[in-house]
């Protein structure tokens, strides 16, 4: 089955008006855990993923909670080796649990979403300080229009175009639409 046909039978793609993780509202969400809560689709999207990545030496992978938590473990399975993963803790993203970056590591960040890639650097930025490299980026979705960009290759599976705005210049807001919240962080409208 296609990815996209994937995302709208579970659900997992909606329309309507959203305040993303990044702050900036829009007219499109794509909610991965409603896909994911399939394993045979999780499986799948893992397999498709995988598929794209080029570099064959990854030695761990990690994914920022709660979105990457899933796939991380699906593809860090195909692969056969380790996934854990990073949380915020009062605002920083880091490993708990003891998870540990195991030094000189050739480490594959896994995200469900980008839309500015912010999560996804702060994971990088975490790989290094722990004296691991960041080998690439995989994520399903790439919503970023080609703005997110990191100092690894990147690959997807899907891209999906939905518009982002600044909360002061949405034009949802202006048209009185409810936002709703489905991203993992509590932010306020």
């Amino acid at each position: 089955m296609q990815p996209l046909d994937m995302f709208k039978e579970s659900g997992a793609l909606l329309e309507g008006h959203f305040i993303l993780t990044s702050g900036k509202h829009s007219d499109r969400y794509i909610q991965c855990a409603k896909v994911l809560q399939y394993p045979w689709y999780a499986e799948e999207l893992a397999e498709q993923l995988v598929s794209k990545i080029k570099e064959t030496d990854i030695s761990q992978v990690i994914g920022p909670a709660m979105g990457g938590v899933v796939l991380a473990q699906e593809v860090a399975r195909i692969l056969k080796v380790p996934a854990v993963f990073s949380e915020r803790e009062q605002g920083v993203m880091t490993l708990r649990r003891g998870f540990a970056i195991k030094p000189g590591s050739r480490v594959l960040v896994v995200e469900d979403v980008i839309t500015t890639g912010g999560s996804v650097q702060e994971v990088i930025d975490l790989v290094r300080n722990a004296g691991g490299h960041p080998a690439a980026v995989a994520v399903l979705v790439n919503r970023s229009r080609g703005k997110a960009r990191f100092s690894v290759p990147l690959y997807q599976l899907l891209t999906i175009e939905a518009n982002a705005y600044e909360p002061a210049a949405c034009p949802l807001c202006r048209k009185g639409i409810p936002a709703e919240k489905p991203g993992s962080r509590n932010l306020s409208r």
